[in-house]
């Protein structure tokens, strides 16, 4: 049976649940789907060992104690059905979701780039390891290596550790310059400080960066360039990860326009696409504060409440400038393009190595050759990689958009 909203929120983390909250007063249904079991996202992923701050126990309990907001999980959107409506599934069925007002809240994914090894098993992301751990994998006693770029780093390290894990080195690739100089602004952001204090960890380093995970079978160690010198580190685990990228794929099938790799939204987070907005970091990343008010003025400006919204834009340039000074010091070194060497994979679904993309000059002219970007993710990671190491910026998605069962698409035929 179709379902019929006035509101329907895709993603609640943050800025999902803010914007489900502050919209909560002037619609009469708000329909909130995710594909995890819980609320919460990848920055407040719930789990057998997570520990989320006190902040997102009580948003999401505000969400959720509110009768007009309908709340479901583990589900996915599969295909847009027509104007203003979405195919989506979850475990047990196939539904399409009719709404008058959409806001995407579709977040951000690890950037994954390819270096030799980087296939072998005990390699992970960053944020990928940090996920794991909260889903209940054991680390005690395993030693481990986090490499590449960003406070992601030392957010993962923490939660390692907390789980006692032996962390022996934080390789971070931007400069001394550069992160000292990020410091020394956090003073305007006086609770980012007091977090950089609580992460600080004696095994970070600047100025380095993975060359290649070493073992045959399954990772045994890494090698690093740490400040002009080659270092190899015997460990269990690698986590590598350089920064975050949004998550633009349902916005670009949906027409909305993309502004330097994200949705592309207005003053009041509108898209190009008339009654679609979006919020979090599916339009930059910057963290859990500039996702919660972007949430919080989508939702207030998609029900209509322009003057709410409006007072939240002093708030929301404050997290803008953080999430600039953020972007600027952790930039990529151009060096790392050149971490593939030719036989390394770039594309791991369909195994497709670095020297059968080198010689194209798009996306779709390296998919057409190679298959690169046709497996399991459908380009989620080698799309991202690619753009990076070549500047290709692949094409909208089309449906399905995830896997999904037959009876879930025969809804599409049956509503034509």
């Amino acid at each position: 049976m179709n379902e019929h909203t006035n509101l329907l929120i895709i993603g609640a983390g943050p800025a999902g649940l803010a914007a489900a909250l502050a919209a909560a007063p002037r619609a009469a249904r708000i329909v909130l789907l995710d594909d995890n079991p819980l609320p919460g996202g990848q920055i407040w992923r719930d789990g057998p060992q997570a520990k989320l701050p006190n902040q997102a126990h009580r948003l999401r309990e505000q969400v959720l104690a509110c009768a007009n907001v309908h709340w479901h999980s583990g589900t996915r959107v599969i295909a847009n059905a027509g104007p203003n409506s979405l195919l989506v599934e979850n475990a047990e069925r196939g539904w399409q979701i009719h709404y008058e007002r959409l806001i995407l809240c579709t977040g951000a994914r690890e950037l994954l780039l390819p270096f030799p090894g980087w296939t072998l098993p005990g390699v992970t992301g960053a944020g990928g390891l940090q996920a794991l751990i909260k889903g209940g994998m054991p680390v005690r006693d395993e030693r481990i290596v986090i490499a590449g770029s960003g406070p992601l780093l030392l957010a993962s390290a923490a939660t390692a550790k907390a789980n006692g894990a032996r962390v022996l080195r934080i390789a971070e690739q931007a400069s001394l310059a550069a992160v000292s100089g990020f410091a020394a602004q956090l003073p305007r952001w006086p609770h980012k400080l007091l977090q950089s204090f609580s992460l600080f960890d004696r095994q970070y380093r600047s100025a380095s960066h993975v060359l290649a995970a070493l073992g045959t079978d399954r990772l045994e160690g890494v090698r690093l360039q740490q400040h002009g010198q080659v270092v190899e580190i015997a460990c269990d685990r690698l986590a590598c990860g350089f920064g975050l990228i949004p998550n633009i794929q349902l916005g670009q099938a949906l027409g909305c326009a993309v502004e330097q790799q994200a949705l592309a939204v207005d003053a009041w987070q509108a898209t190009s696409q008339p009654g679609v907005y979006a919020a979090g970091e599916c339009t930059g990343f910057g963290g859990s504060e500039r996702a919660l008010v972007e949430g919080a003025i989508a939702g207030l400006s998609a029900t209509g409440n322009r003057q709410a919204a409006q007072r939240l834009w002093r708030r929301r340039a404050r997290w803008h400038a953080f999430a600039r000074a953020l972007n600027t010091a952790f930039a990529l070194d151009p060096a790392l393009k050149s971490l593939a060497t030719a036989d390394t994979l770039v594309c791991r679904c369909e195994d497709v190595p670095y020297a059968a993309l080198a010689g194209h000059s798009d996306w779709r002219q390296a998919k057409l050759a190679s298959r690169c970007g046709m497996g399991a993710c459908q380009g989620r990671v080698c799309g991202a990689a690619t753009t990076h190491l070549f500047g290709w910026q692949p094409s909208a998605p089309r449906p399905p958009f995830s896997p999904a069962r037959i009876d879930t698409l025969l809804h599409l035929e049956s509503d034509t």
